[in-house]
């Protein structure tokens, strides 16, 4: 309360709201500084006081997706979220993953970044901006210190999604995640029988862990959202993960079909995802069975396929969203642009440098790499289904080692979309 009477205005996430409160007050009133996007050529302070009494009882939310904010900020390349993975490490061993490394390893525990370099990265992302985080892994929660992490970036006044496996969710959490509610808590779900689940994950034990986990959190009303991977292993399960899935989440579930190698280039391992991957006919039967998927195809498909995609003049690698809106760190301090964009030029190290350092200068670097290469410009660049095809430069160098470098495999995926496309024109 102000001396004048006034009673001082908080401005906090909840969920997938943003409201406005004049009951509270916090240590993170306004974040004008770290939202200029809300308050253009305003000073960070800690509290801002109203020039007239309020109701204890007046609060307005606004549904997120509803926000003016998004007009403001979709012309310009200004952050709006970042992932954290806080840890390699997971207590499962699926055969499809692309980081996990075992729970137990020491090494990779060593190069975990500590609290006190997380707190660092948190509050500079805040300064440029970021409304949301993502905490991942790995498996997240295996961390000792997840619940600090997750305290700090709520008092930031972020909103935090949290993807885990379940499996390790206590009452502790659950007491964390009322105390504090995520904008979700995502869950796969990788089987829906035990021997399913665990032939994914390698893990026996695994599938009641995880049901008891879930079950935990839409006991106790934790806002969860549940998904999938197609894999050569569940496939013959999918429908009915599917419909486990919506019958929990409210009607909310996705799949995804598309399995990318190893950030480390385990060849072994690599080898284990190559053999869960399924062919371009059964993920496109798949999509095409899935009737929301499929109506969104059916809708969206000759907007897709257009010779305008096909950037043949210039070069550019880079025409996806990577690093105009959000970032990625990994376990051990390095900045990419997104979660999948580890070739060497293309990363920033901030055990050694500072994030505003990596927003300003290697991103416009990264976003401005054009390719030489004529197999490349050739056959990818004159292609009219680039906007079908899953081909990006980042997945392109960890199937190849080079970021513009045509996959077949990617190829044979875009040509199967058109041929749906096409069936779907015509219907």
């Amino acid at each position: 309360m102000s001396a004048s009477g006034g009673q001082a205005r908080t401005i906090f996430f909840e969920r997938n709201k943003l409201q406005y409160s004049s009951s509270e007050t916090s240590s993170n009133i306004l974040r004008a500084k770290q939202a200029p996007i809300f308050f253009e050529r305003a000073k960070r302070v800690e509290k801002t006081t109203l020039p007239f009494k309020m109701h204890n009882t007046f609060i307005r939310s606004l549904e997120l997706p509803k926000m003016p904010l998004w007009k403001k900020i979709k012309s310009s390349r200004k952050l709006t979220s970042f992932d954290l993975e806080i840890t390699a490490r997971c207590n499962n061993n699926c055969r499809h993953c692309y980081i996990n490394l075992p729970e137990q390893d020491k090494k990779a525990k060593e190069k975990e970044l500590s609290l006190k370099n997380i707190k660092k990265i948190i509050d500079q992302a805040a300064e440029l901006g970021a409304l949301w985080c993502l905490i991942t892994g790995g498996e997240p929660l295996l961390r000792k210190d997840f619940s600090d992490i997750y305290v700090y970036l709520k008092k930031k006044g972020l909103l935090v999604s949290v993807f885990t496996n379940a499996s390790l969710i206590t009452q502790e959490y659950i007491d964390l995640f009322k105390k504090y509610p995520p904008r979700d808590i995502e869950v796969t779900v990788y089987g829906i029988t035990r021997k399913t689940y665990e032939q994914v994950t390698g893990k026996p034990g695994s599938f009641d862990a995880f049901m008891r986990g879930l079950d935990f959190l839409l006991k106790n009303n934790i806002k969860v959202g549940l998904k999938a991977m197609a894999l050569r292993s569940n496939v013959h399960e999918l429908s009915a993960i599917a419909k486990f899935c919506k019958e929990r989440s409210s009607g909310y579930f996705r799949f995804d079909p598309f399995l990318h190698l190893r950030f480390d280039g385990d060849k072994r391992k690599n080898s284990g995802i190559i053999s869960e991957r399924l062919s371009p006919k059964e993920i496109i039967a798949i999509e095409i069975n899935d009737t929301d998927r499929f109506r969104a195809l059916k809708k969206e498909c000759g907007n897709l396929v257009k010779i305008d995609s096909a950037h043949t003049a210039c070069g550019h690698l880079f025409y996806c969203g990577a690093g105009n809106k959000s970032f990625t760190v990994s376990y051990d301090g390095f900045f990419r642009l997104c979660s999948s964009l580890w070739h060497p030029e293309c990363v920033y190290d901030l055990k050694k440098g500072a994030l505003l350092d990596a927003w300003l200068d290697l991103v416009p670097k990264v976003r401005g790499l054009r390719s030489k290469s004529q197999e490349f410009l050739k056959k990818c660049y004159n292609c009219k289904l680039i906007n079908l095809c899953m081909w990006c430069p980042a997945h392109a160098y960890l199937e190849t080692g080079k970021l513009d470098k045509p996959v077949e495999y990617f190829c044979s995926i875009a040509k199967a979309r058109a041929h749906s496309g096409s069936v779907i024109k015509n219907d």
